[in-house]
């Protein structure tokens, strides 16, 4: 079966692995999932990922989640812009998730980024997802 929203999957895999408390997740591969995983790495909100073998025809990687103190780092997460309605904003509309303590992941015209890294650069761009 074809998927038509890979990045809302992929999302609601990590969102059910925090549920159940586990300490990784696997997830089917692609660009746009690598480039949200390193925004996601890189604001601490995950420990680290890793590519797997490819069992069939799909490359997989490999999620360790973070927890602190027995709480997971990521509280919530949600996807925003979906295939049947695009959300979009300018630099100066972009926004703020949960008055600055949450990120909202965009993808601008020079990459996917964050939120703030967006306002700094002056770029607007579809919001893919909140998380916090």
């Amino acid at each position: 079966m074809a998927r038509t929203d890979l990045v809302a999957d992929v999302l609601t895999m990590i969102r059910n692995a925090v549920m159940a408390k586990k300490t990784s997740v696997v997830v089917p591969l692609s660009k746009m999932v690598v480039a949200v995983l390193e925004i996601l790495k890189s604001e601490e909100y995950i420990e680290n990922f890793k590519e797997q073998a490819a069992l069939g025809a799909q490359k997989t990687i490999k999620i360790y989640l973070k927890y602190t103190g027995g709480e997971p780092t990521i509280q919530g997460i949600r996807r925003i812009s979906r295939p049947g309605l695009r959300v979009y904003a300018g630099y100066t509309k972009m926004p703020r998730v949960l008055r600055g303590f949450g990120r909202a992941i965009v993808s601008t015209s020079s990459g996917l980024m964050t939120d703030r890294q967006a306002r700094e650069k002056k770029l607007g761009g579809e919001i893919l997802c909140y998380v916090w």
